[in-house]
Parts: structure tokens; C-alpha cells; sequence
């Protein structure tokens, strides 16, 4: 993690994304607890996690977006504007005003997936392929690093000072990305870049040589686009023809069909199952933090032993047994199933995000990002959909072990096409043996060579 760290425009952008996730880490739970505050609903609280998720069907059109213009002034644009959107908080008073929440939250979900997008390109443009899964690591890692105070913090300053308080730091925090990932450019360092990498953050006005969608020649030698519904499907066209792509996004949308009715299901487990406060949640996802510290800082390791489909099977796979655990109302038992959902976590991510990077070519990884993300993110939203139903109806211990059950199928489905996507050999330097040189031909040159740093 040092190596990649120790790039000037990495750790710029890393410096950025530690206060735009710091914002969303608190505002994450602390959206929905205020829900369920204000309605008393499980149901209602975890629909605002499907609000967030729900903008997801518009990926081909962020991506599209994403990969025709300039990423660094996207990214500071995108955070400017959701600081802006969380305006409408400071209006909240009572259950009439939840819409205004669920308008908030949607508008979050929009600009979250753009911001996802972007940095999968600024990424890849900023680190060399055997980097990648460190960049990613390290980036995982402080996001979930960021679990065991963010969502503590976050509830804790509702209960405490209200939800007013909650948009106003997570305004700051999105401001401060904008202004931290606008500041002028640090030097490049030289001989660290790729044959397959674009200039690193380029502010230059007008698209990019890699944003730039490629031109088709016609018959009579005159070049013209493809139209632009040919342009929004490309991401999707790629994922399905890419084996790898195809097997990860198929069975990891498989597994997400069944991991979003936690959402609901959490907040059930605390009130039924254990009886505490809706604000506990809080300490759970600290706990599922720590996890996600251990999972993130192991990522890289794992990603070099088991390839990037070896460490997305690995994530979707933990989740099984952290659901099983949870189908049986214990404090303790609790803790060490949050724990092993957080090392899930960025396993999962990491895996997927080097994969499409390195699948990718460098002017459809917009479309790319933002459609995978949609193929996972819909099923999940769907699903919290469905669990916020689900929990009305239906026991959540045994929907807890359904979910178990099914997210072992998914890791195994993965697992077993690993091969798709091997471990990628550390790079070796060619070794050229020295000429043998007879004892007394050495002796001799040695005498004749002069010493360099002896001085005349």
C-alpha cells in the first residue's frame, strides 16, 4: 500500500476521497435511522437504502457522460453538487417532511454513482496495471477503515443534535473533496507512468484522447460516429462478451439478488431479535468497520494469490456464513457475524474493480464502471425493495438463513471460474549471468582499472 501511496496524484485523490467518504459514512445510516425515527417503520427505514440504490438504472447514461468528458473537473463538479442537494435537509421537521429525505437520498444514489464511475478512469489513469489492486486496496481500506466511526458518528449526532447537523457535515465533507482533488496538480513522477495510460488528472479543457469515442470509416472514406444509443450500450456489450465480466457480474447480481434484504432485516434483528434502539444499528456497522480495515488491508495479498473472480468468490462467499449467524438473535454472535459481513466487503469490491479495469480499454471504462455497477446495484435495490415487504410478512431469522444459503451458491458459482482470471505473475527481472573470467585475468584487470573514487 506504501508504493502506491507514495505517488504524488494517487495520494492527492486518496487525500480527497478520505473526506467525501468520511461525509457519506455518516450520512449512510444516519438517513435511514431518521426514517425509522420518524415513522417507526423497519420497512420505510430500510426503502431509503433502495431510494439511494434505485438511480443505478441510469448507468449507461452516466457513463456515457463519464467517458465524454474530463474526469478531474467531473469529480469536483459531482461533489459540489451534492453538497448542494443535501440543502434540503435543514427542512425536516416531521413524517410529512420524508419525502424530502427520499428526494435527498435519490439524488445522493445519482451522484454517488457518478463519482464511482470517474474513479475507476482517474484510477486507472493514475496507476500502472500491477498497481491496480494495491490502488484499490488502499482506497477499500479507508473507506472501511472509515465504518468503525462513520456510522456511530453519524447516528450518534442525530440523537444527539439532530439531522440538521448530519447534512451540514456531510456538505463540508463533499466541499473538501472538491477542492482537495481541484488544487493544482502535483508533478508527475517521472518513469511511473504506462504505455496504456493517459495523462494522470488531466485538466485541459475539451475531452481527452481516451474519452474520445472511436470514429468508424464509411465506404466512401468518411468517418462518422456511432449514434449515441450504440454509444450508451457499449459498457453493456463489453461486460457480456467478456468471460471474466460475465461470470463476475452474473454471479456476484446473483448473490446482491439476496444481500439487500439486510437492509431491512438489520433493523428488524435490532427491535425483535435483541430490543435495543434503532441507533444501535450504528455500533453494528462500526463493528462490520473493523472487519472491512482487515478485509481491505488483505485484499491486495488475496487478489495476488487468487486472481480478481478468486477474490470476488472469496467476498460473496463470507457473506453466507455472517448470514447464517445473524438468523439466531444473539449480541455476541452479532458482532462476530457483522465482523466477517465487513471482511466480505472489500474483498468483493476490490476483486470486481481490478477486473474491470484491466478488461477494460481506457475510453469505455466509464460505461464499463457505472453499467457493472448497475448490474449489481439493481438486484441489490431490488431486493431491498423486496426485504422491506419481506420483513412484514415473514420471520427474519429464516430470511437471514435463506440469504446465508443462497450467498454460499453465488461464491461457489464464482469460484469455480477463477481460472478465467489467474493471479498475474509479480514482474521478474530477466537475470544475464556475468562472463567467468580466469583468477589471474581478474587479478590483472583489477589492477589495471582505476578506483573512481580515489582522487588525483
Amino acid at each position: 500500500m506504501r508504493t502506491v501511496l507514495s505517488r504524488p496524484d494517487f495520494r492527492l485523490l486518496f487525500g480527497g476521497l478520505l473526506a467525501s467518504m468520511t461525509a457519506e459514512s455518516i450520512l449512510l445510516l444516519a438517513l435511514a435511522v431518521w426514517v425509522k425515527d420518524l415513522t417507526g417503520s423497519d420497512g420505510l427505514a430500510g426503502a431509503t437504502i433502495f431510494v439511494i440504490l434505485a438511480p443505478r438504472t441510469l448507468a449507461p447514461l452516466v457513463g456515457w457522460f463519464v467517458d465524454r468528458y474530463p474526469r478531474r473537473p467531473f469529480f469536483v463538479a459531482t461533489n459540489l453538487a451534492t453538497a448542494l442537494l443535501l440543502t434540503p435537509l435543514f427542512a425536516v421537521r416531521d413524517a410529512g417532511d420524508m419525502w424530502l429525505i427520499y428526494a435527498v437520498a435519490a439524488l445522493y444514489g445519482l451522484s454517488n454513482l457518478t463519482v464511482g464511475a470517474v474513479l475507476s478512469r482517474l484510477v486507472r489513469e493514475l496507476v500502472p496495471p500491477d498497481l491496480l489492486g494495491e490502488a484499490n486496496g488502499a482506497l477499500q481500506t479507508a473507506r472501511q477503515g472509515l465504518r468503525l466511526i462513520g456510522p456511530l458518528a453519524g447516528a450518534g449526532l442525530y440523537v444527539t443534535l439532530g439531522g440538521w447537523l448530519l447534512a451540514l457535515v456531510g456538505m463540508l465533507g463533499f466541499l473538501v473533496a472538491a477542492v482537495v482533488v481541484g488544487a493544482p496538480r502535483a508533478v508527475a513522477v517521472p518513469g511511473t507512468s504506462s504505455a496504456s495510460h493517459t495523462p494522470p488528472m488531466s485538466s485541459a479543457s475539451g475531452r481527452s484522447s481516451a474519452s474520445r469515442t472511436p470514429s468508424v470509416a464509411s465506404a466512401g472514406g468518411a468517418e462518422h460516429r456511432p449514434r449515441w444509443p450504440q454509444e450508451l450500450a457499449a459498457g453493456l456489450r463489453h461486460l457480456a462478451g467478456e468471460p471474466a465480466l460475465r461470470r463476475a457480474l452474473l454471479g456476484y447480481g446473483l448473490g446482491s439478488l439476496v444481500m439487500g434484504f439486510t437492509e431491512s432485516l438489520i433493523f428488524a434483528y435490532v427491535d425483535r431479535g435483541l430490543g435495543r434502539e434503532p441507533a444501535f444499528v450504528g455500533v453494528l456497522f462500526t463493528v462490520q468497520g473493523i472487519g472491512g480495515l482487515v478485509g481491505g488491508l488483505l485484499s491486495a495479498a488475496v487478489l495476488r494469490r487468487v486472481g480478481e473472480l478468486g477474490a470476488l468468490a472469496v467476498g460473496v462467499a463470507l457473506f453466507g456464513p455472517a448470514a447464517l449467524m445473524l438468523a439466531y438473535p444473539n449480541l455476541w454472535l452479532g458482532l462476530a457475524a457483522v465482523l466477517v459481513a465487513g471482511l466480505s466487503l472489500p474483498l468483493t469490491l476490490v476483486g470486481l474493480h481490478t477486473l474491470i479495469q484491466r478488461r477494460t480499454p481506457p475510453e469505455l471504462l466509464g460505461r464499463v464502471a457505472a453499467a457493472a455497477e448497475a448490474a449489481v446495484r439493481c438486484p441489490q435495490a431490488f431486493s431491498i425493495g423486496m426485504g422491506a415487504l419481506v420483513v412484514a410478512l415473514l420471520d427474519y431469522r429464516l430470511v437471514f438463513a435463506s440469504v446465508g444459503v443462497a450467498t454460499l451458491l453465488a461464491g461457489n458459482y464464482l469460484w469455480r471460474g477463477r481460472h478465467l482470471s489467474p493471479p498475474s505473475e509479480p514482474p521478474v527481472r530477466p537475470a544475464v549471468p556475468a562472463q567467468r573470467r580466469a583468477p589471474e585475468a581478474e587479478v590483472g584487470a583489477r589492477a589495471r582499472t582505476p578506483d573512481p573514487l580515489r582522487r588525483s
